[in-house]
């Protein structure tokens, strides 16, 4: 594709996973409390990580052996050390466009240290992404395509060519449900999808949207809905019945932002492993709590130097 950034990570052949979102630029400010209107509070520290839903999804993913891409859309301002990171993870960055003229998306994070948060995201080149070039060789050498956040309509046309390419299709559109997605959009979307994740809230907006009654109405357009309930586990809604799981207690609380990606990138792990569902749940909560605490390689991690 004209302008994607040069094939690493994954070894030729077909990928088992392609995550598509965003790829950012996390802005951290820690801060005692969170201010109440019109109110000011002092920043204790500041940071910049690289994030996104899909480059979190993707780094926990291949760190646990998936073969996994990425699809999306950068700036010119996205720095060498971040793009070398995800080449010395194996994570596969030939469905990346760099846009020229742009500047990467963003988001401004501020934490308070005790599980509360605020962000503020500047979509850049994943904001309006209508007639974007498809990463056509990405998409027709994928089992599975994990749409995630970003423009719906660049997100519907994936959708179509990856189930013209014969791959299985998961949606995920994340915080995005509420305030990017229509209910006749989304519902085009769950048609050709296999499994639907979100957490709590992001499930029910999803029956608010298609004008549903409960989980069992939003079960007659997708397989199955994986539910993430935060410190009480998550749980697996299929027509066969639903499977819960207990969340994985982080020993210490480094960041909260990120884990539900990565509970996403141990499901896969677990998925492509062979795990049954309970099995999948389980290595997503292992995930999470091992982001959270940010001890290993794709906890979280520092900025580019220099």
């Amino acid at each position: 594709m004209e302008g994607s950034i040069p094939r690493n990570g994954p070894a030729p052949g077909r990928l088992d996973l392609a995550v598509v979102g965003h790829i950012n630029l996390d802005h951290f400010l820690d801060v005692a409390r969170l201010p109440t209107p019109d109110r000011t509070v002092p920043i204790t520290t500041q940071r910049t990580e690289l994030g996104g839903t899909a480059t979190n999804l993707a780094r926990v993913a291949a760190h646990w052996g998936v073969s996994v891409g990425l699809i999306s859309r950068i700036g010119d301002d996205f720095p060498a050390a971040f793009e070398r990171r995800l080449r010395e993870e194996n994570v596969g960055l030939t469905g990346v466009e760099r846009v020229a003229g742009a500047h990467c998306s963003a988001c401004y994070i501020v934490e308070d240290g005790r599980g509360s948060q605020m962000t503020f995201i500047d979509q850049g080149p994943m904001g309006d992404a209508r007639s974007a070039p498809l990463p056509g060789a990405v998409i027709s050498g994928v089992d599975w395509v994990h749409l995630g956040t970003g423009d719906p309509e660049y997100l519907g046309r994936i959708a179509d060519a990856a189930r013209g390419a014969g791959a299985h299709l998961a949606a995920d559109p994340a915080q995005e449900i509420h305030y990017r997605w229509d209910g006749s959009r989304l519902r085009r979307l769950l048609d050709r999808c296999e499994l639907f994740f979100g957490n709590r809230s992001e499930v029910d907006r999803a029956i608010a949207l298609l004008k549903l009654r409960d989980r069992k109405g939003l079960l007659e357009l997708v397989p199955t809905i994986v539910e993430t309930r935060g410190a009480a586990g998550a749980v697996a809604h299929t027509r066969l019945g639903t499977v819960t799981v207990r969340a994985h207690v982080p020993k210490r609380v480094r960041q909260v932002t990120g884990a539900g990606d990565a509970f996403r990138g141990g499901f896969y792990a677990g998925w492509f492993a062979g795990q049954p569902m309970r099995g999948c749940l389980v290595a997503g909560t292992r995930a999470a709590a091992a982001w959270m605490q940010g001890d290993h390689a794709i906890g979280v991690v520092g900025g580019p130097k220099g």
